[in-house]
């Protein structure tokens, strides 16, 4: 075979790196803290509200231990299993193309949750809402300034460090693709449950499960969590807007 004969033949694109693991103990930690100090941070609010402090100060708390101990987890777990790069473990590698994916996960998780809150309102399962409660104080400037700190900022970073960096990771090194995913989704809609809600929950969970689902098939495809970082942002934010601006309201009296 000549030179001129082997520069012709066709050449492949190199296969994609397989999708990164951790142990299945660093996912199994992430829920486990995660739930404990969500439902702390909830508990402790009751017990603090008594003291009638400025609306603000309990907002701040929420997120400091509802998320604080997430993150002291991820850098213990990862200096201990993982690579002790922290940012390169979890996947969140930022690259400006995260900007452009991050519109596209949101659709997809759009999509999966207008057909996952159809297929729940056509059975009957009972379903609230999250956002209850929120619109009611939207007189307080720095209350609203703080709920959208914490639900546009805090919680898609923490979060998606947790389900799609941690959590996933963790499951891929025991389970195959698509159980992982579906699992994480699940794991994700029920550390969404408020007691307060009551069977509420169950069509919360299911529907925040298709959401999760979409963000942890994009985690997996693009093998970083940027995008859904930036899509989980897209999606509560949008949120906030519709509650914020009464346009939830006007929507589900009209519809």
């Amino acid at each position: 075979m000549t030179s001129s004969s082997a520069a012709a033949e066709p050449t492949f694109a190199p296969e994609r790196a397989p999708h990164p693991t951790l142990p299945i103990q660093v996912a199994g930690g992430a829920i486990v803290v995660l739930m404990v100090s969500l439902f702390s941070s909830k508990y402790l609010l009751d017990a603090l509200i008594t003291f009638e402090w400025p609306v603000v100060v309990y907002v701040a708390l929420l997120g400091a231990i509802g998320y604080g101990p997430s993150l002291i987890w991820a850098r213990y777990a990862t200096n201990r299993w993982g690579s002790g790069r922290f940012f390169r473990d979890v996947g969140l590698q930022p690259e400006l193309s995260d900007l452009g994916w991050g519109p596209v996960v949101w659709l997809a998780a759009i999509g999966t949750q207008i057909v996952v809150g159809a297929i729940v309102l056509g059975l009957g399962v009972p379903l609230e809402n999250n956002t209850d409660g929120i619109s009611e104080l939207t007189d307080d400037r720095t209350y609203v300034i703080s709920i959208i700190i914490t639900a546009v900022i805090a919680a898609p970073f923490v979060e998606e460090i947790v389900f799609r960096g941690l959590v996933m990771r963790g499951l891929r090194s025991r389970l195959p693709v698509i159980p992982t995913i579906a699992l994480q989704a699940v794991l994700f809609g029920v550390a969404h449950v408020d007691p307060v809600r009551g069977t509420g929950n169950i069509g919360l969970v299911l529907v925040l499960s298709g959401v999760g689902a979409a963000f942890g098939g994009g985690a997996y495809l693009l093998r970083r969590i940027g995008p859904t970082i930036v899509a989980h942002a897209i999606f509560n934010g949008a949120v906030l807007v519709l509650v914020l601006t009464n346009a939830q309201e006007w929507l589900q009296n009209n519809s």
